[in-house]
């Protein structure tokens, strides 16, 4: 197999990224855009020793569950990698994806027992983050960046961010037209504006904008924030945020509020938190509600007990589940997110609630030495690495009744299972569709100490 050659195949298999799989001579071939059960004609665009990629040149048998994507710039922007297949399908394929990955971390069978779907799955996102730079002819531009590069596709409709958002947004970058803004040029490293963030509470309806740039001053700011806050009067705060590095980083490490009070509020739940620019929040309110649910169900809670929030970020899964608990503990390496977690269990009125500083694999055997206390329940949820294998080890020492592991990474939350199983078993698991038409799944798996 040579690049550029043709070849017509059938797809046997989609992988976890929603790419179609085929074999030529042995090897496997990875097509984005097509489904298991079609028969493509394909050019092959790089091959390695153990594998090659393709694209598509013409679809010859079409699989029953491929529909016309309603996105115009889905083809490039490498966001929602399922949006040619009908959206019952793809819940079926992350299905199968999960239950496939943990098969070979385990060694066994697996079977998903709840399946989260989402009712209405447009529009979904409350934080829309949109590059702003340099078009070819010079002009400014404002969208998604084309899949794998940094160049910036026009964007003034998305099917999964928030419509409000998306109004706002386009409404700031017709002012930034006008009066001539400057915008970031990523070659001179030169130009003010680089990133609009905006972020909406589903439940409140409060936004907060924030406006990422490459220099302390705007011109036209004041004009720009009273502009948009008189045309949008949700809009409850607008920050400024310096980025001035030649980064991927959207966010700079210094906010100036220019407008409200820096923060939003929202509710998961009865709960009340808060946003701010630096926060982490998940994306999609309505399925994290439902994630949230599972989890609590899941740690079989009966008040009495014991509980760590392990990588808890703002506490939103330990508060979420604190009426139902003794004590909760809840441990995370980012300052700014324990700040928030903190102000979020005041303005929930929970005296049974503390959170602390710490990377979780030193922070955890301290805190258990120093304070005398173990869990009866652990909830982790770790970023896409996984959890660090120390901190695996001092839960294991530690032997929790059980641990509830909330993953978005199938292949890690296998690997960690794998360690856990010295001890647990896992009785349930669990997937939710937090971003539907993307590769993205939310797992959560329950095991009970043996």
């Amino acid at each position: 197999m040579k690049k550029n050659e043709e070849y017509l195949v059938e797809i046997i298999d989609n992988g976890f990224q929603g790419e179609g799989i085929a074999k030529i001579d042995g090897m496997a071939v990875f097509i984005p855009g097509t489904i298991k059960g079609e028969k493509v004609k394909i050019k092959i665009l790089k091959v390695t020793s153990s594998h090659a990629f393709g694209k598509i040149l013409e679809i010859v048998e079409k699989a029953s569950c491929r529909i016309e994507s309603d996105c115009d710039t889905y083809s490039r922007c490498g966001g929602c990698v399922m949006r040619h297949i009908n959206y019952d399908d793809t819940i079926a394929m992350k299905k199968n994806a999960v239950e496939s990955t943990l098969k070979k971390a385990l060694g066994r069978d697996v079977t998903i027992d709840d399946v989260l779907k989402m009712d209405e799955p447009y529009y979904y996102r409350n934080k829309l983050q949109y590059p702003i730079g340099m078009g070819e002819d010079g002009s400014p531009v404002m969208g998604v960046f084309a899949e794998r590069t940094h160049r910036i596709i026009p964007t003034f409709e998305c099917k999964i961010q928030d419509k409000k958002s998306q109004e706002i947004a386009n409404d700031i970058f017709e002012f930034i037209k006008e009066n001539k803004v400057s915008v970031y040029n990523e070659k001179t490293l030169k130009g003010a504006l680089r990133h609009l963030v905006i972020r909406r509470g589903k439940k409140t309806d409060e936004v907060m904008v924030t406006l990422v740039t490459n220099q302390k001053n705007i011109e036209n700011e004041k004009e720009l924030v009273a502009f948009i806050t008189k045309k949008h009067p949700e809009i409850k705060t607008v920050v400024k945020n310096i980025n001035d590095k030649n980064t991927n980083v959207i966010l700079g490490k210094e906010n100036i509020v220019l407008y409200g009070d820096g923060y939003i509020t929202d509710y998961l739940g009865e709960y009340k938190f808060k946003i701010s620019p630096m926060s982490f929040y998940q994306v999609n309110p309505v399925q994290t509600e439902k994630l949230y649910s599972k989890a609590v169900e899941y740690a079989e809670l009966t008040g009495n007990e014991t509980v760590f929030d392990l990588y808890c970020g703002i506490g939103t899964i330990g508060i979420f589940a604190s009426k139902n608990v003794k004590n909760l503990y809840g441990i995370e390496t980012v300052p700014e997110a324990i700040k928030d977690a903190k102000e979020n269990a005041k303005e929930n009125n929970l005296d049974n609630a503390e959170f602390f500083v710490g990377d979780v694999e030193k922070a955890l055997p301290e805190f258990i030495k120093e304070r005398a206390v173990t869990p009866d329940v652990v909830f982790v949820d770790p970023p896409r690495k996984g959890c660090d294998k120390t901190a695996i080890e001092t839960l294991l020492s530690l032997e929790p009744k059980k641990i509830v592991y909330v993953s978005c990474n199938p292949a890690t939350l296998g690997r960690d299972l794998k360690l856990f199983e010295e001890k647990y078993d896992i009785n349930r698991l669990a997937i939710c569709d937090m971003f539907p038409y993307t590769h993205h799944i939310e797992s959560i798996a329950m095991l009970n100490l043996r």
